[in-house]
């Protein structure tokens, strides 16, 4: 499987934003963008005071800061916006709505990982179940009414243990509810775009493939 496997934290730099692609860090002075504020390589300060940006390097970023935050690559991504095309509804739209329904997201999103990147290696592990079945997918899309759990042998895990004292604690969406106890969490509705948590601006995305 491919996959990103250099610093996260010179994806942040490049967008010039917090991708929170690092947990805890991501909120303390070790973050990237509050030490260095400007894209990475040599000429990275050069370019803080370039010329305006294009329309076309308008879009071609934010398309690029989405693919970074769900961490998805190219041709993945690309299917994810053809699907969201031909589904009824907006397409930028139906776009976030799919790499909301990622399981590494939702996993994320529950307060199971600091991270998607972390999600993600829950899921491959295999520690984690939907509807009482083990799947090691990241990508598999859960639907409405699911129900997202850690699996019994999973929980005796020093991680999970230690997840059970402090998930409590964690922001989760409205449209998932978590049981702390027994450390799963239900998707209640499907997400809508006013309540997706992202800066993301799926037109300029459109945009961008529809060139």
């Amino acid at each position: 499987m491919a996959r990103y496997t250099d610093a996260v934290c010179k994806l942040c730099r490049r967008e010039g934003e917090n991708l929170f692609l690092k947990g805890e860090r991501c909120f303390g002075p070790k973050c990237a963008i509050e030490r260095r504020n400007y894209p990475p390589g040599m000429h990275g300060q050069q370019n803080t005071y370039r010329r305006k940006t294009s329309d076309f390097g308008l879009q071609l970023r934010e398309k690029q800061k989405a693919r970074r935050i769900y961490g998805v690559l190219e041709r993945q991504f690309r299917k994810y916006f053809e699907d969201a095309q031909r589904t009824p509804g907006l397409t930028g739209e139906n776009l976030l709505q799919t790499l909301e329904r990622r399981l590494d997201n939702v996993i994320y999103r529950l307060g199971f990982a600091d991270s998607r990147a972390q999600a993600r290696q829950l899921v491959n592990h295999g520690h984690v179940e939907v509807n009482g079945r083990r799947v090691d997918i990241p990508s598999a899309l859960v639907s409405e009414g699911d129900v997202i759990s850690v699996g019994d042998s999973s929980r005796k895990k020093t991680y999970f243990k230690d997840l059970e004292e402090t998930i409590g604690t964690r922001s989760v969406p409205s449209r998932l509810s978590v049981d702390i106890n027994q450390l799963s969490g239900t998707v209640t509705m499907l997400p809508e775009r006013g309540e997706i948590e992202t800066t993301v601006n799926e037109q300029l995305i459109v945009e961008y493939y529809s060139r």
